[in-house]
């Protein structure tokens, strides 16, 4: 029995191994018939260098330069408003007046305080004068002597408390006008004609500097050592450098500089508030009006420029495909800056005159194929033959 199933298993091994073969050749022959996988349609760019102008913005305030608020420096009704709401005035030019009845009166008052201290120094001096003589002649106790110096120094003393007295009250009238500490824009009266006043609480008004004026931004703390360079730097034409884009998206066409940096960062939000001056002369720009700063940054000039679609990202990191030798493509890793509308500045990775995938980056893998036809229609729509190895 053993030796039939011996025969058996001979005869079946050399059949299984014609059929092993048989199978082997038919795969063989179905890869081969299948051929290479198809090429990838894509659409392609040109790497090359473009004039750039990139820009970063920050949201900016309008702030006067110079700003004084008008309080009232005495206590009474106002009496005149000598100029109109939002009209230019100049410096020392008369604004307000506060009634000043009671303090001339109390000058008046004052001056004849002064004229009574002044008598009664001339009689007390003349009264010393004839001691003196009379204490030359021993006719005169020394001690009468005495006090009539002392009548004269507390005489002499009066004299200045009066002269004092009458500065102060001189004061309070030159103080019921008010005005203009400088040449700038007088806003909307915060009072009415005829309204009581009180000293150092009642705000009437502010004048302000408009030309020139500037805007307030709050950069991070990254960007303040870029900040200072351009603050200090010599020979860097900072008008060409810092632009404003006003409400409604219009660009303010005068050019500002920095003019100050502030002393420490906000520990709160951590940033620092910089000061950009820009002239003002037809007025446009009003403080407190909130507009948008824009900063030229390193992607200004000659600068390789890509579609932004031809980029991808992974992992915080980004990427394009090459088309190399025989159409095949080949994955690289650039470093990105600026985007301007569609495109990409590239400032690493990339070389002028390199061909990248622009379209149908999305079916792409390291060292497929790539199939190009019309550049401007997506990949989706591409056909014919492969693109030729770059360069050639």
């Amino acid at each position: 029995m053993r030796n039939l199933n011996l025969l058996a298993a001979a005869r079946v091994a050399p059949a299984l191994l014609v059929a092993g073969l048989l199978a082997a050749c038919g795969k063989k022959d179905e890869a081969q018939q299948a051929g290479p996988p198809p090429a990838v349609p894509v659409a392609v760019y040109k790497v090359q260098a473009e004039d750039v102008v990139s820009a970063d913005s920050y949201p900016a305030t309008v702030v006067p330069l110079n700003e004084v608020q008008l309080l009232a420096e005495v206590t009474g009704y106002l009496t005149d408003i000598y100029v109109q709401d939002g009209q230019k005035v100049t410096k020392g030019q008369k604004l307000y007046a506060i009634d000043r009845t009671r303090y001339a009166a109390a000058v008046d008052q004052g001056r004849a305080q002064l004229q009574v201290a002044r008598t009664n120094y001339v009689r007390v001096a003349k009264d010393a004068e004839r001691y003196q003589r009379l204490a030359a002649q021993d006719a005169i106790a020394l001690q009468q002597v005495d006090v009539s110096k002392a009548d004269v120094a507390n005489a002499r003393s009066q004299i200045a408390a009066a002269q004092a007295s009458l500065r102060s009250l001189s004061l309070d009238v030159s103080h019921s006008i008010i005005t203009a500490p400088l040449t700038g824009t007088i806003g909307i009266a915060q009072v009415k004609l005829g309204a009581l006043v009180s000293q150092g609480q009642t705000l009437l008004n502010t004048v302000s500097a408009e030309d020139p004026i500037a805007v307030d931004v709050n950069i991070g703390e990254q960007d303040i050592a870029r900040f200072t360079k351009l603050q200090q730097a010599k020979g860097v034409r900072q008008d060409s450098i810092f632009t404003l884009q006003v409400p409604g998206g219009q660009t303010y066409k005068l050019p500002g500089k920095i003019v100050t940096l502030d002393r420490a960062v906000d520990p709160q939000t951590g940033t620092l508030k910089v000061r950009v001056q820009f002239p003002n002369p037809r007025r446009l720009l009003k403080a407190g009006m909130n507009t948008s700063l824009r900063v030229l940054n390193q992607d200004t000039g000659e600068q390789l420029v890509i579609p932004a679609r031809a980029v991808t990202e992974q992992m915080g990191e980004f990427y394009v495909y090459v088309v190399g030798d025989s159409s095949k493509v080949s994955q690289r890793k650039v470093l990105t800056g600026t985007k301007i509308k569609d495109k990409t500045v590239v400032r690493q990775g990339l070389k002028a005159g390199e061909t990248i995938v622009s379209d149908g980056v999305q079916n792409l893998r390291e060292g497929a194929k790539v199939q190009v036809g019309d550049p401007s229609k997506p990949a989706s729509a591409q056909g014919g033959a492969a693109v030729p190895a770059a360069g050639k």
